[in-house]
């Protein structure tokens, strides 16, 4: 085998340095170079056409779809030139440089195409850079093998590599078939997942909870359907997961049972409508509005732009309070003590005319303030309202109302009173004597 490779590489050299030393190789040169510079000029006028049928519009969307078009118009219009040029040159001269050109150049145009396509499914997913990277390199690496003639060498030593597993044999060429074809199946399964989430949120009247569950299992479903099928393509047969079937259930019995507990709870949530997207909810020592709800936590973000991850198991197990679950209005109450000797009714007239052009207070129910009780430095009042809007926070409003009521009780005479002490200081026995 290493001396008939050794003969190829040989051979594939010398057929090189001799195209070199030919006149007519540099007809091919001057060929692919004018074919590379035309489709230069073809990508710019698709992305020109491109950037004039969309208008005005701007943004990160728009211009990465341009990028991508034009990227993509670059690979396929040199391609075509290419193979039309080695149509028409053949006739004369050998075009071996541009039947290794061609190949390479229709590799280029499949990996923008498939990335294009992902793109625009997956709009903002991060690992979609370092995956093209990775699918480039492999797809040049096929090629490369295909072009130097050592890609039937290097499936036949993958071929030779068999282990037995179960009742099967398998061999490295199976395996990687068999991870290709799965790779291929679950991009192509959350594509459709994509599409079926999109159409989903163009849907109206629909339940944001239920929208999130259907996208949800519509995506296990496919994703579960594209291992199905995938494997068995490259004839693995799927009895010989019973083996890793069996380890993944025991250790969803031990290790895992809190991650199953949270994505079951996670469906839960999804599905009896108990916590929705907006909702203002409180959970052990975290509050917040709603922003996000996954299969596996929720995301709770307060008003001081902390966001909590909360895992589901935790909503379901333990009491939640939900500010907005039926109705959107709260009652927040501001406490006060003013001193004995006061009059009372005009202080609560005060408390309540402090609420008077505070936009976010409510007009029904109508604020009230009540005597609570008679403290030791002074008599307790609370002032209550209403609220609709709990997921801007308390502390602001708050904030302002007590201000009001500083300001009108100065303006008023009446005394906020504060604790006193009195220390009675006795000697025991005779007083000192100076001196």
């Amino acid at each position: 085998m290493d001396s008939h490779l050794d003969n190829h590489i040989a051979g594939l050299l010398s057929a090189f340095l001799a195209d070199l030393e030919r006149p007519d190789f540099w007809w091919q040169i001057a060929l692919l170079g004018v074919a590379l510079v035309l489709a230069a000029f073809v990508s710019r006028g698709v992305r020109a056409h491109v950037r004039h049928h969309d208008g005005d519009v701007e943004g990160q969307g728009a211009e990465a779809r341009r990028r991508s078009l034009r990227r993509l118009a670059f690979p396929l219009s040199a391609a075509l030139l290419v193979f039309v040029g080695r149509a028409v040159l053949r006739n004369w001269h050998p075009v071996n440089l541009l039947s290794i050109a061609l190949p390479l150049l229709l590799s280029l145009a499949v990996i923008r195409i498939v990335f294009l396509v992902l793109r625009l499914s997956f709009r903002t997913a991060r690992w979609l850079v370092g995956f093209e990277r990775v699918f480039a390199f492999v797809v040049w690496g096929v090629v490369a093998l295909h072009i130097l003639g050592w890609l039937p060498l290097v499936i036949g030593v993958l071929e030779e590599v068999s282990f037995p597993v179960g009742k099967q044999q398998l061999n490295l060429w199976m395996l990687v078939q068999g991870g290709a074809t799965v790779v291929v199946s679950l991009l192509l399964a959350l594509w459709l997942g994509g599409l079926v989430e999109g159409r989903l949120s163009s849907t109206e009247g629909l339940d944001s909870n239920l929208r999130l569950v259907l996208t949800r299992l519509a995506k296990s479903l496919l994703v579960l359907l594209a291992v199905l099928i995938s494997l068995p393509l490259v004839g693995i047969d799927l009895t010989t997961l019973s083996v890793f079937g069996g380890a993944l259930g025991v250790g969803l019995g031990f290790g895992l049972q809190k991650i199953a507990s949270n994505y079951v709870s996670g469906f839960i949530i999804l599905l009896d409508q108990s916590i929705r997207l907006g909702n203002v909810i409180s959970v052990g020592g975290d509050r917040g509005e709603v922003t996000r709800i996954t299969t596996r936590y929720t995301v709770l973000r307060s008003a001081t732009g902390i966001e909590a991850i909360v895992p589901n198991e935790q909503l379901v197990s333990s009491v939640v309070l939900n500010e907005s679950l039926t109705d959107r209005r709260i009652r927040l109450a501001v406490p006060v003590q003013v001193a004995y000797g006061t009059d009372l009714e005009q202080a609560m007239a005060l408390l309540v005319g402090c609420t008077r052009g505070q936009a976010r207070i409510l007009a029904d129910p109508t604020p009230q303030a009540f005597v609570v009780a008679f403290a030791d430095s002074g008599i307790n009042l609370e002032l209550g309202f209403w609220i609709a809007d709990p997921e801007a926070g308390s502390l602001g409003l708050r904030s302002e109302i007590n201000l009001a009521i500083w300001r009108a009780f100065r303006d008023a005479g009446i005394e906020i009173p504060y604790p006193r002490r009195e220390v009675d200081v006795r000697w025991v026995g005779e007083m000192p004597k100076a001196g």
